[in-house]
């Protein structure tokens, strides 16, 4: 379990909690998967909001872009050929995200894994909660430490020590012994860590249905979006 999964329990656990929008953005410049863990809805990608950006004239143009959970939860799926998604750049992402916060109060953008990227930047700088998915294993564990160290050497130091730390419990090398030891490691350098356990559901990587997962697995996605909701009052 990724990051794009975390991502798309903390949507659903927010948008099921809250009376305000909620969308999920993938930016992943390596195709994404975010829109296939909701049932999709529409073939349209951050390359047609970006591409149509100045046609778009309110929430319900908007809203033939994105992908609806049952949750509420709102999704914008990236594009689909490799070849243009390599393309996907800082000043096209802080267009899709200026559209976006016209019409949602929570934007959660589901990164790729190249912390240099040139979307990263964008997307830090605007950025008001960081969530940081960590493997089970210590070998895992260290690359997200790694991650960590990285923002803190480039200036994003309070961005870190309000972050918050998915701990996936289910991966391969897992060590129960060393989980304790991994989690309180993190807790020395961010906000809070939650636990993810496994769950057969979210192994498949298929269509998420929040409401048929384990109760723990609820109720782990309902604790995060709780921590980062209080994180971004408290940057506010």
């Amino acid at each position: 379990m990724g990051k794009t999964t975390v991502t798309t329990l903390l949507g659903m656990a927010m948008a099921l909690a809250r009376e305000d929008r909620v969308i999920a953005i993938d930016a992943n410049p390596d195709r994404g998967t975010l829109a296939e863990r909701v049932s999709k809805s529409t073939r349209f990608t951050v390359r047609d909001v970006v591409n149509r950006a100045a046609a778009i004239d309110g929430f319900t143009d908007f809203s033939t872009m994105v992908s609806r959970d049952v949750t509420r939860l709102h999704v914008l799926a990236s594009d689909s050929d490799p070849m243009l998604s390599e393309a996907f750049d800082e000043g096209d992402y802080n267009v899709v995200a200026d559209m976006a916060a016209r019409y949602y109060t929570i934007i959660l953008t589901d990164c790729g894994t190249g912390i240099v990227h040139s979307v990263m930047r964008p997307t830090l700088q605007r950025a008001n909660g960081l969530v940081i998915v960590s493997g089970g294993s210590v070998d895992e564990a260290r690359l997200a430490s790694e991650t960590l160290t990285w923002l803190e050497a480039n200036g994003y130091g309070d961005l870190v020590r309000g972050s918050v730390v998915a701990l996936n419990t289910a991966t391969q090398g897992t060590n129960l012994v060393k989980l304790d030891e991994i989690e309180a490691h993190f807790k020395s350098r961010v906000r809070a860590v939650v636990k993810i356990p496994y769950d057969p559901a979210l192994a498949a990587g298929s269509v998420i249905k929040f409401d048929q997962l384990h109760r723990n697995t609820r109720e782990a996605a309902r604790e995060l979006a709780a921590l980062v909701v209080e994180g971004l009052t408290k940057s506010n």
